[in-house]
């Protein structure tokens, strides 16, 4: 009996064993795990919004590659919140409910994203932030580009563009920012304020686009131009979609030419309205890079191990394992070489019929 006993309690030691080897860390000294095979691991991935057009079109994609290419066996389980924070908890909590290894969250809200974060680690699941800090020390990694630097860069871009022209210092501006329950958007305004606010150009107005939405934003520079009319010298847009509003609402109230206009994300439709010079820049982000590097980091946690960053971000009072990126300013000058050199996206994409003849002007083919 007392052999039978001894047997049994060394197979149970070896399953235990067994599965601590197959276990995902959430955090040092947490002792609170999942049990994961590696070779077969699901893993998470919820993106915030369908406005953007970059998270199904490069994001999404360049995930799932990753993650099939090193890991065949995986299975990355998806889910889009459509700008609803509410509903991005009820995808997470069914992707909780249905054994996901890790998530890869890119928030709707940061700070409401917590209680997500909360109740992942709470059942051992590791959660990386993708894109947009969360506002939880529970995070094992985070990556994303300078969200500061954008701003920057979109703002000098804008500037350098109304000296270019000639406009006198105190013709205005309009900033069209982007949502204000993302962090990046706060980031994106700070970092384009930080140029604004010293280059003698006034604000008119500014307005906080509501979950990012490019018809917001057309509405909202309608009704600046009722009001500014011909003082409208800009327009900083914090992204290529609340640029395509903006650009919109100038053209149907029969502003020719349209004032420069900035944008982010380098989307196909902004690089064919570059090549038409109805928008003015955008800022090209590595996205397809940024999404390797969540996906290689999610591979680390399955296969037990930390992912370890180039800095780290503080957030709820701890520091996070980060990798930033750098942006890059992208305009007629230079669009060839950053957007269809580099691969981001292809001549058959941009030159379209309607947009061949812009391509041609500007050596693309």
């Amino acid at each position: 009996m007392k052999a039978i006993r001894a047997s049994s309690l060394l197979a149970v030691a070896a399953c235990v064993l067994a599965l601590m080897g197959c276990s995902n860390a959430v955090a040092p000294g947490d002792t609170t795990h999942v049990a994961v095979d590696p070779a077969h691991a699901t893993i998470g991935l919820l993106l915030p919004d369908s406005t953007n057009t970059r998270y199904e079109s490069a994001d999404r994609p360049a995930f799932e590659q990753r993650i099939h290419d090193k890991c065949p066996g995986c299975t990355v389980a998806y889910q889009n919140a459509s700008a609803d924070a509410a509903r991005q908890q009820q995808q997470a909590e069914s992707m909780l409910a249905q054994g996901v290894a890790v998530l890869v969250l890119d928030a709707v809200d940061g700070e409401a994203a917590a209680s997500i974060v909360n109740e992942a680690v709470a059942k051992g699941v590791p959660v990386i932030a993708y894109d947009r800090i969360i506002d939880s020390p529970d995070l094992s990694f985070f990556v994303s580009a300078d969200n500061e630097r954008v701003g920057v860069l979109q703002a000098q871009a804008l500037v350098d563009r109304l000296h270019e022209l000639n406009v006198p210092d105190g013709s205005g501006i309009l900033m069209v920012n982007g949502s204000p329950t993302d962090d990046n958007a706060r980031a994106y305004k700070r970092g384009a304020h930080s140029v604004i606010d010293r280059s003698g150009y006034d604000v008119l107005a500014e307005y906080d686009t509501p979950d990012w939405a490019g018809s917001e934003a057309q509405s909202w520079v309608a009704g600046q131009i009722t009001q500014f009319g011909s003082r409208i010298a800009g327009v900083y847009a914090a992204n290529d979609g609340l640029a395509q509003g903006a650009i919109a609402a100038l053209q149907a109230a029969g502003v020719t030419p349209v004032p420069p206009t900035t944008g982010q994300d380098a989307e196909v439709a902004a690089v064919q309205r570059i090549l038409a010079g109805t928008q003015y820049m955008t800022v090209y982000k590595p996205i397809r890079r940024q999404a390797t590097i969540a996906a290689d980091a999610a591979l680390t946690i399955v296969h037990g191990g930390h992912p370890k960053g180039t800095s780290t971000t503080k957030t709820a009072g701890k520091s996070v394992p980060t990798v930033t990126l750098v942006p890059e300013t992208v305009t007629v000058q230079n669009v060839k070489k950053v957007v269809i050199d580099s691969g981001f996206h292809s001549v058959v994409q941009i030159c379209t019929p309607a947009y061949q003849a812009y391509c041609r002007e500007h050596g693309i083919s």
